[in-house]
């Protein structure tokens, strides 16, 4: 199982991005966790601004796909789309991840 953590510009890009995700049977679900201030360099300039935490979680099998989706939709040049391995967790949990995601 996977942990993807997506950084949008908006709850309501996050929220398409999400949906669509759970649609296709790419993610069991989708977290949206607004009011993030981010600070980052972006072409030599330091930047900041308000951004929204997508969290998904998938199978391994998905995130190649995901990764896809994400990048079709998402507003930004470079989105932040990175997967992280779920070592461990509630069974039953990981196990309703493997059967939303098939």
């Amino acid at each position: 199982m996977e942990f993807i953590y997506v950084t949008v510009g908006s709850e309501e890009e996050a929220a398409a991005i999400g949906r669509a995700a759970v649609e296709k049977r790419l993610a069991a679900c989708a977290n949206l966790l607004p009011g993030v201030r981010s600070i980052y360099r972006w072409r030599g300039a330091i930047e900041e601004a308000e951004e929204v935490i997508l969290i998904l979680k998938t199978r391994e099998e998905r995130v190649g796909r995901l990764v896809d989706l994400v990048r079709e939709m998402h507003s930004y040049d470079c989105p932040c789309v990175v997967a992280l391995p779920i070592a461990a967790g509630n069974p039953d949990y990981l196990q309703w991840i493997g059967q939303q995601t098939t």
